[in-house]
């Protein structure tokens, strides 16, 4: 099984912290890996130096075997590598078709180009996605009136509207109603299985990434603690003692 993204002795620091110690790990093709750790650990920092957000100090990011750790964020999404956010980036006065037309990339990147019409399979995609998320029935609605889980689902389609190979997600059941959650989990596996998008995911619920992931790698103070099978990790204890806030071991390996 082919690896989409190697990290292979990721490093950042800002200022005198250093938020990512040497970080090296792989995310498959087809498959969900998770990125677990407490508040701090550097799970956001090392999201945001896959996506090109901001230059990493040492190491190497390569996606699909390319190095693309000086490449710009436009430039890595057009590879088709993207993330979401803790906080929904929606277009909150418009509609959910709107917002999920809006979200095509323009090639041509033109200011005419943004407000062109839409060819009719643009629209009947935007509208498919939204029934994959369960929000068709909302369609027309003004997002910003969506109550916050639903905004997550239409970021989610949103991002799905660009096709992207890989998808980061960085906390996508966090503020979402239980009664939703097991939706949402329902469609991250049939992205990967049906859409055959890749998820890398960000996750502090942790019967949601234990159930959700195939592979989970923990981090704490900025290194890399432990990774493997979600059976593996929740009975790790260096892991059980980093989110109980107790002492552990860090192999030096």
């Amino acid at each position: 099984m082919s690896a989409m993204i190697e990290c292979e002795g990721v490093s950042k620091a800002f200022g005198g912290v250093i938020a990512n110690n040497e970080i090296t790990l792989e995310v498959p093709e087809g498959r969900i890996t998770g990125l677990i750790g407490p508040n701090g650990s550097g799970k956001t920092t090392l999201f945001n130096s896959i996506v090109g957000y901001h230059p990493i100090d040492a190491g190497s990011i390569k996606f699909e075997g390319r190095e693309i750790s000086d490449l710009r964020v436009q430039q890595i999404a057009r590879l088709g590598l993207l993330r979401t956010f803790q906080q929904t980036r929606i277009y909150s006065k418009m509609n959910c078709v709107d917002n999920m037309l809006i979200s095509v990339p323009h090639r041509t990147q033109t200011y005419r180009a943004m407000f062109s019409k839409y060819p009719p399979e643009v629209t009947e995609r935007a509208e498919d996605l939204l029934e994959f998320v369960g929000l068709y029935e909302k369609r027309f609605l003004i997002s910003g009136n969506l109550s916050f889980g639903q905004q997550k689902l239409l970021e989610f389609a949103m991002a799905l509207m660009n096709e992207p190979k890989l998808l980061l997600l960085d906390e996508p059941t966090a503020g979402i109603n239980p009664t939703l959650i097991n939706g949402l989990i329902d469609r991250l596996r049939r992205a990967t299985s049906e859409l055959g998008v890749t998820l890398f995911v960000i996750e502090h619920n942790m019967p949601v990434i234990m159930g959700l992931a195939d592979n989970i790698y923990c981090l704490a103070n900025g290194r890399l603690l432990a990774h493997g099978p979600p059976e593996k990790i929740q009975n790790d204890q260096r892991v059980i003692n980093a989110y109980l806030g107790a002492h552990y071991y860090l192999d030096s390996d």
